[in-house]
């Protein structure tokens, strides 16, 4: 098996790469200068767009939300998509890690929401949309032998007839690759556009002089070296741990190799994908491992072992106060419909 099926995302490898993570990015002299700094920002990250309604009304997204949230699709019956990404989380797990239908643990899940914009899913970004994450996820986390074991479930739980309003134009309405391009278009819908976007968009109120300082910093520190884009990151897989050790400073007991675990490759050792930080103030714990509960202490931990910085109080607030300004809404489709059984699972509290 190739690196690449591994890692489509692009990654730094090289010890001049690895040392431009170290600069600070290019960003305007003083954060009082709002417009400059709306420009700078406008460049590095952009937005998001809200969800229409018509997307959401979608026949294959309604079919898809009930197939993320039906915990009768598992082997045991008590297990959904949405066993791992909570609304109390903001479409993650604050769980160290989640645990699947025969009992097994994976790694801390990432948040659902606007994971269909990146170019790979998972820690390892792995699979390369969402539809072959819910495909594989049959065998995965659902727990059964094979793919085709979900169809005579789905059957039985009267689907067949929803596949076929979906799929119209399918001989095999029902089927394993509809079922995960159903979820698929479902996850699409699941946008959360926040009180930074309407600040890029000119509402000099939606963000205080706190959270503009914070992006300033965020900026000026080099934390868009990685965490760029719209998704403030979710684009690439890049080495945890490059001017020390991460396990030195999260407590991590399981020292997880990251993608050489998968491609067996020392070039890989120790490489994960970037998470987005969308909803970051939400989506606790961090880390692959779930080893830190606390946001500002991740963000330290960040500046420490990527950055080799070590931060002051005040700009370690100022960017933990920011990055609470890409907290968004939760989406309003994010919940079982009408007749679908769903509960939370046992240790996870309701907010």
């Amino acid at each position: 098996m190739t690196k690449r099926r591994f890692s489509p995302m692009p990654r730094l490898l090289t010890a001049a790469a690895v040392a431009a993570l170290m600069l600070p990015a290019v960003g305007p002299a003083a954060a009082s200068d709002v417009e400059e700094l709306r420009e700078t920002a406008r460049a590095l990250f952009g937005t998001v767009r809200a969800t229409e309604p018509e997307e959401i009304e979608d026949p294959q997204a309604q079919l898809g939300q009930a197939l993320f949230w039906d915990m009768r699709l598992s082997i045991s019956g008590d297990v959904a998509c949405a066993s791992c990404h909570f609304a109390e989380n903001w479409g993650s797990d604050s769980r160290v890690a989640s645990i699947n239908a025969r009992g097994g643990r994976t790694l801390q899940s990432q948040t659902v929401f606007h994971s269909m914009e990146t170019p790979g899913l998972r820690w390892l970004a792995d699979r390369e949309s969402g539809q072959a994450q819910a495909m594989g996820s049959i065998t995965g986390s659902m727990g059964f032998a094979t793919r085709e074991d979900i169809l005579p479930v789905l059957d039985e739980h009267g689907y067949a007839e929803w596949f076929a309003s979906a799929f119209p134009d399918d001989e095999e309405p029902m089927s394993v690759e509809n079922y995960g391009k159903a979820i698929e278009v479902y996850e699409f819908t699941l946008r959360t556009p926040a009180p930074y976007d309407a600040w890029l968009a000119g509402d000099d109120d939606a963000m205080t002089p706190q959270q503009l300082a914070g992006l300033q910093s965020y900026i000026d520190v080099g934390c868009a070296g990685c965490h760029a884009g719209p998704l403030f990151g979710g684009e690439m897989l890049q080495p945890f741990g490059v001017t020390e050790n991460y396990w030195d400073h999260t407590g991590s007991v399981d020292i997880n190799s990251g993608l050489m675990r998968a491609t067996g490759d020392e070039a890989d050792r120790f490489f994960f994908r970037v998470p987005l930080l969308r909803n970051i103030a939400k989506t606790y714990p961090y880390f692959h491992d779930g080893s830190v509960a606390e946001l500002r202490r991740a963000n330290d931990i960040m500046a420490r072992i990527q950055l080799g910085q070590r931060l002051d109080d005040e700009t370690l607030d100022d960017i933990t106060a920011f990055l609470d300004a890409l907290t968004g809404e939760i989406p309003v489709n994010f919940e079982p419909p009408e007749g679908i059984p769903f509960e939370l699972p046992e240790g996870v509290v309701p907010g």
